[in-house]
């Protein structure tokens, strides 16, 4: 039995990350039997974060790496493109998980208005008293790593422009066609539509929830992933 350790859930959402929802929907595609396990803390993983997915021959952490375990078990998730479009398969991937993610970040952790809704449902097992020190410092070092990696520098303005190009971007490329690359779902399909259900589910309702919630093509994208492959 395979178990995926993954962040909780967020209300119906699979998983708080939106990593975590990306390899429940790897495994749900490969057709494996498996189980989820919650954590909160996962200081005590290979890479400190998850989701993780605990195998026979022990953890495989990552979803990419969950990806690449799955393949060698026999799942191809890209049987129906040929060598050019598994480039640019790859290439809307890095664009999901190295651009949209922090995106989301931003708008949960470095977001006045959303902090306090998510300090108290992220943190909820750190007792009242002592929750808002505790998380201060966890926020402080979100904000710095969104600094270094650079959405944080951007005015609201900016970072909403820069956003809403790429947004369009993905939107022009499945604009009459149900799927990235046509008829057939992808592994940058469960990328991409992982990102933007994370991008249209923050706990408060955001212009970036705005955004998702009523785009005319991307949110009909993402209900089509997740019809397609359901998650428990």
């Amino acid at each position: 039995m395979l178990t995926l350790l993954t962040y909780p859930r967020n209300g119906t959402v699979f998983s708080l990350s939106p990593f975590c929802v990306k390899a429940a929907l790897l495994l749900a595609y490969a057709g494996q039997t498996w189980t989820r396990e919650d954590l909160n803390d996962p200081r005590k993983m290979p890479h400190r974060k998850l989701p993780v997915l605990r195998t026979p021959g022990g953890l495989v952490p990552d979803s990419s790496a969950i990806l690449a375990w799955l393949e060698q078990q026999g799942t191809d998730f890209d049987a129906a493109l040929g060598t050019r479009d598994r480039a640019q398969a790859h290439l809307l991937i890095r664009m999901a998980e190295d651009t949209l993610y922090f995106h989301v970040v931003r708008d949960r952790w470095d977001n006045d208005a959303v902090w306090p809704t998510i300090r108290d449902s992220y943190f909820h097992e750190i007792p009242a008293l002592i929750r808002r020190p505790v998380t201060s410092s966890i926020r402080k070092s979100v904000h710095n790593g969104l600094m270094f990696q650079g959405t944080a520098r951007f005015s609201d303005a900016e970072r909403s422009q820069r956003l809403d190009q790429d947004l369009r971007a993905f939107a022009g490329l499945l604009k009459g066609q149900d799927f990235l690359f046509g008829a057939q779902i992808s592994s940058a399909d469960f990328s991409v539509a992982s990102m933007l259900q994370a991008m249209g589910t923050t706990p408060v309702r955001t212009a970036l929830v705005s955004r998702i919630l009523d785009d005319t093509v991307l949110q009909p994208y993402v209900d089509r992933v997740f019809e397609t492959v359901p998650l428990p």
